[in-house]
C-alpha cells in the first residue's frame, strides 16, 4: 500500500511584478494557510516518509512550513527541478522513481499540473484550490505500479472548508 498526499503551494503574492514566476513568494492568506494545513495533516497523525516539491519559492516556502507542522527535517525535504511547471509525466515519473520504503509521500507542486494528475489517476475533476491536498491510495507495493486502476481518493482538504 502506498500513500500520496498531492499539495498545492500556498497562495502566492503577486505584489511584486518584477519577479519571475518562479520567484514569487507566499502572500499572507499563504503564510496563514500553510501552518494550518500542515498542523491538520499533524493532527491526524500523518507523517510522511519523504516530501518532494518543486523548487519555486512559494513551494519551497510551503513545503518548509509543512514539514515544520509534522516534524519533518526540512533539510531533508527533495526539490526536483522537474516539478516546477510539470507535465503528467513528469509528475509520474517523479512518483515512480522512488524508493518503494517510501510508504507515505508528500508531493508539493503547482497547478495546472496536480490538476492533471488528478484527472488521470482519480477520475477528479475538482481544481485544487491553493494549500489544498489530496489523500491518495494506491493499492500497489512499488511506486512504479501506481494507476488510475489501483487508485481510491481517500480525502480531500483546504483551507476554505474551514473557514
Amino acid at each position: 500500500m502506498k500513500k500520496l498526499y498531492l499539495i498545492r503551494h500556498a497562495k502566492s503574492s503577486w505584489k511584486n511584478l518584477t519577479l519571475e514566476d518562479f520567484d514569487r513568494p507566499l502572500n499572507k492568506r499563504g503564510k496563514r494557510n500553510a501552518p494550518f494545513m500542515g498542523n491538520l495533516l499533524h493532527q491526524l497523525g500523518v507523517n510522511p516518509d519523504i516530501i518532494v516539491a518543486s523548487p519555486s519559492y512559494r513551494t519551497r516556502k510551503t513545503a518548509e512550513i509543512i514539514a515544520k507542522e509534522v516534524n519533518y527535517d526540512k533539510h531533508k525535504i527533495d526539490y526536483y527541478e522537474d516539478l516546477y511547471e510539470a507535465s503528467l509525466n513528469d509528475i509520474l515519473d517523479t512518483l515512480k522513481y522512488l524508493d518503494d520504503k517510501n510508504k507515505i509521500v508528500f508531493l508539493i507542486g503547482h497547478n495546472p499540473s496536480l490538476n492533471l494528475f488528478a484527472q488521470e489517476v482519480l477520475d477528479f475533476d475538482e481544481n485544487i484550490p491553493t494549500c489544498g491536498i489530496l489523500e491518495i491510495e494506491f493499492s500497489c507495493d512499488l511506486w512504479q505500479d501506481i494507476s488510475s486502476k489501483n487508485s481510491k481518493l481517500i480525502s480531500f482538504e483546504y483551507p476554505k472548508k474551514y473557514e
